[in-house]
């Protein structure tokens, strides 16, 4: 007999657990892991707000218990040190009692320079940031995910944050696209590994959003003008629409996605013959 009374997923993700790293932002900014943070937590997920400096973590949880939506806690750690990694885990399985989300978003620049002339101890170090990072806390991530009961047809979500020089390269400097690049397929691979223990493994590529890690340098409205104008939809993105994607992806609604590599671009990977201008090589 054929059954087609199949339950319809919800969009609530009450009494899940999600540790954000990177999850800070300078003032009230809006980044694209304290976004996630926020829009999370909208959804009743109880948040683990992580990173290097813990005033930002802290104001993240601020503006998530204005909302009165879910619980949240900064915890200060470096993701490149794996003892960092284990007790970022193991505080959160003390704190809520579980774990099912983990928004791998800590990234940065990194070396410049060409094959020619960038400097390699600098290299190692920034794959080890963004790379190795994410390796090390799902290393510990994932044995906490399994013990969870199989709902919706799964136990537990990892979402890394890639970017679009990850899938088009085109930047100046090497490192950035080849360390996203990376990301890109190493989201594929533990998604193969970890399908069997009922882990989806999904990455998130943003385009040239305007982000605190972007302008806090300063940027010039002509460089913001021509990232705007690098897209299809010729507008700006910002945190919130990197952090509505990291939401659907971490929810039962893509119950049935794993291994994607979702552009959040206004069309950049789409377009034919744009150059990235060498302002606008990385986002945050």
């Amino acid at each position: 007999m054929v059954d087609y009374h199949f339950p319809k997923p919800p969009r609530s993700l009450a009494g899940k657990v999600a540790i954000i790293t990177g999850a800070g932002a300078q003032g009230d900014g809006i980044g694209n892991a304290r976004a996630a943070a926020i829009l999370l937590a909208d959804e009743g997920c109880n948040v683990v707000c992580v990173d290097r400096d813990l005033p930002l973590a802290q104001r993240t949880v601020e503006m998530i218990e204005a909302e009165g939506k879910a619980k949240a806690i900064a915890l200060q750690a470096d993701v490149t040190v794996e003892a960092d990694c284990k007790r970022i885990v193991d505080t959160a399985v003390e704190k809520f009692g579980r774990l099912d989300i983990l928004f791998n978003s800590v990234g940065i620049g990194g070396a410049p320079g060409t094959a020619v002339d960038v400097d390699m101890a600098a290299w190692a170090k920034s794959m080890e940031v963004n790379v190795g990072s994410m390796v090390m806390m799902a290393k510990y991530v994932i044995p906490a995910m399994v013990k969870n009961d199989d709902e919706w047809g799964y136990r537990g979500v990892i979402i890394n944050m890639g970017s679009v020089a990850g899938i088009k390269g085109g930047t100046p400097h090497l490192l950035y696209p080849t360390s996203k690049g990376a990301v890109v397929n190493m989201t594929r691979a533990m998604a193969a590994h970890h399908a069997a223990d009922g882990i989806r493994v999904n990455c998130v590529c943003p385009g040239m959003v305007y982000t605190p890690m972007m302008y806090a340098g300063g940027m010039s409205d002509e460089a913001r003008a021509a990232r705007k104008n690098r897209s299809l939809l010729k507008t700006e993105g910002n945190g919130w629409d990197v952090g509505c994607a990291v939401r659907f992806l971490a929810g039962p609604e893509a119950r049935w996605i794993t291994g994607l590599i979702l552009p959040v671009d206004a069309g950049v990977t789409a377009a034919v013959g744009t150059d990235i201008p060498r302002s606008a090589s990385v986002n945050a």
